[in-house]
């Protein structure tokens, strides 16, 4: 556990020593978000000072990053070490490891997605139309588009960088579409798919109120 992160100086006692070296496999779909885009990964295990995460492509050479969950709690994390399909964190923050556990939510549990812009074109009864890609999970994916589409309604979508996507309009508002894909995607295929198509825009913006940006101009 120790090459897991790095202690901080000082000592620990008691409850809060047994609970920085409880270590935790969970094995559970997160994302790591990066000034240059986001970056599917397994939570391999934590600790309440750590995590080791599985990689499964290199990640970009920045030192601060953030680590989502799918049930959208964020952690800021700072990278120790990365070696072949590993790597390891320490939180700015000790974690609650039985939070980690649980993954409460107020929210129906949903897949781990990632926020992409993306110019495609989507098909739909005959009829081409063009279409942003905002974001992507294994399961699906939500566009902005105005075709005039109705719930359940088969379309096409063609991105550059993704294979050919037949999927289903699971919701609609305005010219915001959230679909449902009738092939998902391995979780390993998304991440080097999407790790391909990056960096793209910046998730984060350069924004002193980004933890990341902030923590950055930290040094």
């Amino acid at each position: 556990m120790a090459e897991m992160f790095r202690e901080p100086d000082g000592q620990f006692g008691g409850q809060e020593k047994r609970e920085e070296q409880r270590l935790v496999l969970l094995l559970r779909p997160a994302k790591v978000i990066c000034r240059s885009g986001e970056y599917l990964c397994i939570l391999r295990d934590v600790a309440s000072k750590g995590a080791r995460l599985r990689l499964f492509h290199p990640l970009p050479v920045e030192r601060f990053m953030v680590l989502e969950l799918g049930n959208g709690d964020r952690y800021d994390i700072e990278k120790m070490w990365e070696r072949d399909d590993q790597a390891g964190f320490t939180f700015a923050q000790a974690a609650a490891v039985d939070h980690l556990i649980e993954e409460r939510s107020r929210y129906r549990k949903r897949p781990v997605r990632a926020r992409i812009t993306l110019e495609g074109k989507m098909t739909a009864a005959g009829q081409a139309y063009a279409a942003t890609l905002r974001n992507i999970s294994q399961q699906g994916g939500q566009i902005e588009c105005d075709a005039p589409l109705a719930i359940e309604q088969r379309v096409s979508l063609s991105v550059k960088g993704l294979p050919a996507l037949d999927a289903k309009v699971r919701w609609r508002k305005g010219n915001v579409v959230g679909l449902v894909f009738e092939q998902t995607f391995k979780l390993d295929q998304l991440a080097r798919l999407l790790f391909d198509l990056q960096p793209i825009p910046p998730a984060i913006a350069d924004d002193p109120e980004d933890a990341i940006f902030r923590r950055a101009q930290q040094g």
